[in-house]
């Protein structure tokens, strides 16, 4: 098995660190999970470059590759002429804070790539790499989207086959693979985790993408039972990046 790329999709500052310690290729750093994830806020794009380079330089390596999600709002990936000009700003930002990638997807009303569109984001990210995030997944014919998504010149896709989980929809990712030849890369993601990673590598993706997202209860002593801010079940914990599913990734995926 050929070494892939791990990516960890991190919602907080916390699991950039992870990353950083564990040896991840590159974090998506991105919010709002429950939205499939959104745009994060300047400062913590700002920030997750400060920490990557700070592990960096204490364990000696390079920093870990930081990709920002550019996504203005949850639901569909058709967006507004407003909400791409915001899209347009969010690139020139990451760029400016030292992101090495930019990820975003935009598709058209018929469910197809906006390659124009598309194309303007990826030369406004150079000398970023640019992701073409599961919006692809969305899309009306997986084919037609592979070969609009190469011309538009990004780096790489991320997909799950076009089911709802990358193991679902393994046998397409793997079609998919044989149809990019090498003129984009293929990177696998949702549901991905150490008991599938060796089945999915042997598809002939260049990358894993995973969250390893987990749960611990908060340090709060006193917590209300009146007000909640999310779900119950939810309100008094934290959720983060588990360093031992990360660190079995990292290792899987080094072959």
């Amino acid at each position: 098995m050929k070494t892939l790329e791990t990516e960890l999709c991190s919602y907080s500052i916390e699991d950039v660190g992870t990353a950083a310690r564990e040896g991840v290729t590159r974090v998506e750093l991105c919010t709002s999970p429950l939205e499939g994830g959104t745009t994060p806020s300047a400062a913590a794009i700002a920030v997750a470059r400060v920490v990557t380079s700070h592990f960096a330089a204490a364990q000696g390596n390079l920093p870990v590759e930081l990709s920002v999600m550019i996504r203005p709002r949850g639901g569909d990936f058709l967006y507004s002429g407003v909400e791409f000009q915001q899209m347009r700003h969010e690139i020139v930002f990451a760029r400016e804070c030292g992101a090495d990638g930019v990820v975003f997807g935009l598709l058209t009303a018929d469910g197809d790539v906006d390659v124009a569109r598309t194309r303007e984001l990826v030369q406004l990210a150079l000398p970023m790499e640019s992701t073409f995030h599961r919006a692809f997944d969305v899309a009306r014919d997986w084919r037609r989207a592979l070969e609009d998504v190469i011309a538009t010149g990004c780096r790489r896709i991320l997909t799950s086959g076009q089911r709802a989980t990358a193991p679902d929809g393994i046998e397409t990712i793997r079609e998919m693979v044989r149809a990019a030849d090498g003129r984009i890369e293929i990177m696998a993601g949702s549901g991905v985790n150490p008991g599938n990673a060796r089945a999915l590598a042997a598809t002939g993706v260049d990358a894993l993408h995973f969250s390893a997202r987990t749960v611990r209860e908060g340090g709060m002593k006193h917590r209300s039972t009146e007000i909640l801010f999310s779900p119950a079940a939810t309100d008094h914990r934290i959720t983060f990046a588990n360093p031992d599913f990360v660190r079995r990734m990292v290792a899987l995926a080094a072959g």
